[in-house]
């Protein structure tokens, strides 16, 4: 990365704006890479992913899993895609709930819900799973 920013230095004054955008795409993608390096996980006690008051799943899922779930991202099963979903339910909800809590695949730990109790993990895998398309 310093290369990148030895690479920017000779930029004219003109072209801010550039280093600008290159920035905020560099970090963008940083931040939306399959793979989080274990130095900047949030290890989240039990403790702290329970939320203080239950949640309406579904205002959640727009919140949390339609950013990926609603067009299919990196490889992502499609909300209401049941074809899709039910090759992973025969894994059992365990073994999602897991996959969710921890990572798979282009999916980074907690996906983008980083408070999220199990049971929402859960509830949020049901609604993707059987909602209609």
């Amino acid at each position: 990365m310093g290369i990148l920013f030895q690479d920017l230095k000779g930029l004219s004054p003109k072209s801010s704006v550039s280093r600008t955008v290159f920035m905020t795409v560099v970090m963008m993608s940083a931040a939306c890479s399959p793979k989080e390096p274990q130095s900047m996980r949030a290890e989240a006690s039990d403790e702290s992913a329970q939320p203080s008051a239950p949640r309406e799943i579904a205002q959640l899922y727009q919140r949390t899993c339609f950013s990926c779930h609603s067009s299919g991202i990196n490889g992502a099963p499609r909300t209401g895609d049941q074809q899709a979903w039910a090759a992973r339910m025969d894994k059992g909800m365990d073994t999602l709930v897991h996959n969710a809590r921890e990572g798979f695949q282009a999916m980074p730990p907690r996906g983008l819900c980083f408070d999220c109790s199990d049971e929402e993990y859960g509830d949020l895998i049901l609604l993707m799973a059987e909602q209609a398309d």
